[in-house]
């Protein structure tokens, strides 16, 4: 097969993608465990295929925007755009207020860790997935002496 593509001009070059996308499904998945673990909307499946989808996004689109800033920043902007909405469907507003703020944020930072991969901006990648987490993680703490303050115990 890949011999009849090539003779239609067309190169697979698979692995190199597969890789960039499993860093972006691994930088993931410390925010999808913190999520599912706290039984949130979204979890172990949602945040490893955000961020994937939008990894996929900045990869499809290179050969069309190499050496063009504007375009790769308008393929971005479409991504946060679309990452912005799903996770506009996390927040639930009712009469005992806001909830899905954290898990719609998080799904906008594992959108921008996604990305950051497929820009190949690896450390950037790397420093979103750990602080979104750490904070997920920390700030829940503190989230939890607070209401345990409120409730007067």
């Amino acid at each position: 097969m890949s011999e009849w593509l090539a003779s239609m001009g067309v190169e697979l070059d698979i692995f190199p993608h597969l890789i960039t996308l499993l860093i972006a499904y691994v930088l993931a998945l410390p925010i999808a465990w913190d999520r599912e673990k706290n039984e949130r909307s979204a979890g172990l499946r949602t945040f490893p295929l955000v961020a994937i989808a939008a990894c996929g996004f900045v990869q499809a689109a290179e050969t069309v925007t190499v050496g063009n800033a504007e375009a790769t920043a308008r393929i971005v902007e479409g991504i946060i755009n679309g990452v912005g909405f799903i996770g506009g469907g996390a927040i639930l507003v009712g009469k005992l207020g806001t909830r899905g703020t954290a898990t719609a944020a998080s799904i906008w930072a594992t959108g921008a860790i996604g990305t950051a991969v497929g820009l190949g901006a690896y450390d950037t990648a790397i420093v979103l997935s750990i602080v979104t987490f750490a904070t997920l993680r920390i700030m829940a703490n503190f989230k939890a002496a607070r209401d345990e303050s409120d409730d007067g115990g």
